[in-house]
């Protein structure tokens, strides 16, 4: 006779994977920022230091998961959110002075067009939010969680 697993183990094995796939991805995202030398200033370095954040306190949480980590994490991953949120705003701020630069007398959806091509990518900060709620959903009624 065969039992089958709890669904409280099914949740747990898709925590795990869902934390996993996230470390991973913000090892590989970072390293992506550091080749195109995303580290000019102050701004550039945000996106590096919460991946980073992100990837330590991830690697603990699989490893030795404590209640007090899963707390940080919940807050950490709101930053990932609003982060990418001003990001993305910062992207196209720069591309739309650019354009305007370059062609002052452009308007309209022309305009919005042509900064959202714009040589920075506008919708790349994106991530960090997908990241942020993600991380979210791996928090939410984590059995860890302190009330």
């Amino acid at each position: 006779m065969t039992s089958t697993p709890a669904p409280a183990d099914h949740l747990a094995t898709f925590r795990r994977w869902v934390l996993a796939i996230l470390v991973f991805a913000f090892v590989g995202t970072a390293l992506e920022l550091v080749f195109l030398e995303h580290y000019d200033g102050w701004r550039q370095w945000v996106p590096l230091l919460l991946l980073a954040e992100g990837a330590v306190v991830g690697t603990i949480l699989l490893v030795r998961p404590v209640p007090s980590l899963i707390s940080h994490w919940r807050l950490l991953m709101v930053v990932f959110v609003v982060a990418g949120g001003v990001g993305m705003w910062f992207h196209y701020a720069g591309n739309l002075e650019f354009e305007l630069e370059r062609t002052p007398d452009l308007a309209g959806l022309p305009l919005v067009h042509s900064t959202l091509e714009g040589a920075t990518p506008v919708l790349a900060p994106g991530t960090l939010i997908q990241f942020g709620l993600l991380g979210l959903l791996f928090a939410w009624r984590h059995p860890l969680r302190r009330t």
